[in-house]
């Protein structure tokens, strides 16, 4: 090799050189390992354990109707304005936020009654629903706003469920107390194995909330606004929020 290309030969090797070191240093070596963790462990450890969160629900759901009928729909429905008017007042006065009620059905629907001797049926008259859900949040008003409802014409009133406003701050705790058994699990089971822990591998979650706890409001019968309801006595008690975790460690 001439003595002139030497120097540009050797100056173009070592910057190669480099960049090989480079490559594998920062992206070679690393795609290897993270090649050689994709792989599932030869020995692993899978537990499973439950956290639970015992609480005191903090909001009550009801749901009353308004159920008139007549011969006129117009009628009908100036009639339920108005009673719908003095219930929206009512539960104002409980302090229950105008978000916090909902109109969940209104329909109006004829009545029919067959007639024999033309052998067809006629409408005879209408029936107005009228279906609300309320949320309760402060449940010291729940007796009062039970009682207060059938002298504003409420006739027809639902379950009364009791449940959580925020029930994902009561699984997080119920979590936390599942994790730590499962690893302490674990870990007890490793060391009479004559092994100890590695990396966690795998990890799949099922948390439990109780549906809404139904107390039935007046026996579940119809009422009449005529018709002296007196405030119940009603407590929500206590229920438990439950977490379960599946975890797979790698063993050493």
């Amino acid at each position: 090799m001439p003595n002139n290309i030497k120097p540009w030969f050797w100056g173009t090797f070592t910057v190669l050189l480099a960049i090989l070191i480079i490559n594998v240093v920062f992206f070679v070596i690393p795609a290897i390992a993270q090649f050689g963790r994709s792989f599932t462990p030869a020995r692993t450890l899978t537990v499973s354990a439950q956290g639970k969160t015992t609480a005191t629900p903090d909001l009550a759901e009801i749901t009353f109707s308004v159920v008139t009928q007549g011969k006129n729909p117009a009628d009908l429905t100036t009639n339920d304005d108005q009673k719908s008017t003095a219930i929206a007042q009512f539960l104002a006065s409980e302090n229950i936020a105008t978000s916090d009620i909902a109109t969940t059905n209104y329909s109006l629907s004829p009545n029919y009654q067959y007639d024999r001797t033309t052998q067809r049926n006629y409408i005879v008259g209408y029936t107005l629903t009228d279906t609300v859900r309320v949320k309760i949040r402060d449940l010291t008003n729940v007796a009062s706003v039970l009682g207060g409802l059938a002298p504003l014409g409420v006739n027809q009133v639902g379950d009364v469920n009791f449940t959580f406003s925020d029930p994902d701050n009561l699984v997080g705790p119920a979590r936390d107390q599942a994790i730590q058994k499962a690893e302490e699990k674990a870990a007890e089971i490793a060391a009479e194995s004559g092994a100890s822990l590695g990396r966690i591998v795998n990890i799949s979650e099922s948390g439990n909330v109780p549906q809404p706890m139904p107390y039935m409001a007046y026996g579940g019968v119809e009422v009449s606004s005529a018709m002296a309801v007196p405030t119940p006595t009603i407590n929500a008690g206590t229920q438990d929020i439950t977490d379960s975790v599946t975890i797979t460690y790698e063993l050493r």
